[in-house]
């Protein structure tokens, strides 16, 4: 049975450099994949962006309101009348921005539709508190695999810090894309609290 994989990380854990490798993989092998991202992550609009500086177009943006099986098939049957070879894998970059009820859908493309389904992406926003999407992935997916980063102080990084220039904030709304304005650190436990003055949550 194909299975559900929640694949997850600190900001610069390396999730979309390893979601692309695993691309690779499957297309080195003869094997077809299709890859897609929220829509809600405008960073490189259609492109999956890696920290490494690799770069590939997404197949398909899905909106808050994608029903993720339907827009699958639809793609999936795109692959098929083209090459002739059936898709083997769909991958999910920054999956925390999937609504549950999308997860669930992924969820339903691995069990009924046969296809496994890797997603990436965070398990909390600056404020530690989980991302809907990744929360559902928590309860549902057959695997959780951790992708670890380092923390400035050298220990595990486990909560994104969100910096609007050298100031680390910690107020706002839960999504603010990387960029220009907004930046983020990953942080261990410890440095977290040291900056938010031992606050965890919204201050």
């Amino acid at each position: 049975m194909a299975k559900l994989y929640f694949r997850f990380g600190a900001m610069n854990s390396g999730k979309s450099t390893a979601m692309l490798q695993a691309a690779y993989n499957y297309e080195e092998r003869g094997q077809q994949v299709l890859i897609a991202k929220p829509s809600i992550d405008t960073k490189g609009d259609m492109q999956i962006i890696s920290r490494l500086g690799v770069t590939r177009d997404a197949d398909f943006l899905i909106a808050p309101d994608t029903d993720v099986r339907v827009e699958f098939a639809a793609r999936r049957d795109e692959i098929v009348a083209e090459t002739g070879v059936d898709v083997s894998c769909l991958l999910i970059d920054e999956a925390q921005f999937l609504t549950p009820l999308q997860v669930d859908d992924a969820l339903r493309i691995a069990i009924m539709d046969g296809v496994p389904v890797l997603a990436y992406g965070i398990r909390s926003d600056f404020q530690t508190a989980g991302f809907p999407g990744s929360i559902r992935l928590l309860e549902v997916a057959h695997s959780l695999e951790e992708l670890k980063t380092i923390c400035r102080c050298g220990r595990k990084a486990i909560f994104n810090a969100r910096k609007i220039g050298d100031r680390y904030v910690f107020d706002g709304a839960q999504v603010a894309i990387d960029g220009e304005d907004v930046t983020y650190e990953s942080l261990c436990g410890a440095c977290y609290l040291e900056e938010s003055h031992g606050v965890l949550g919204r201050i």
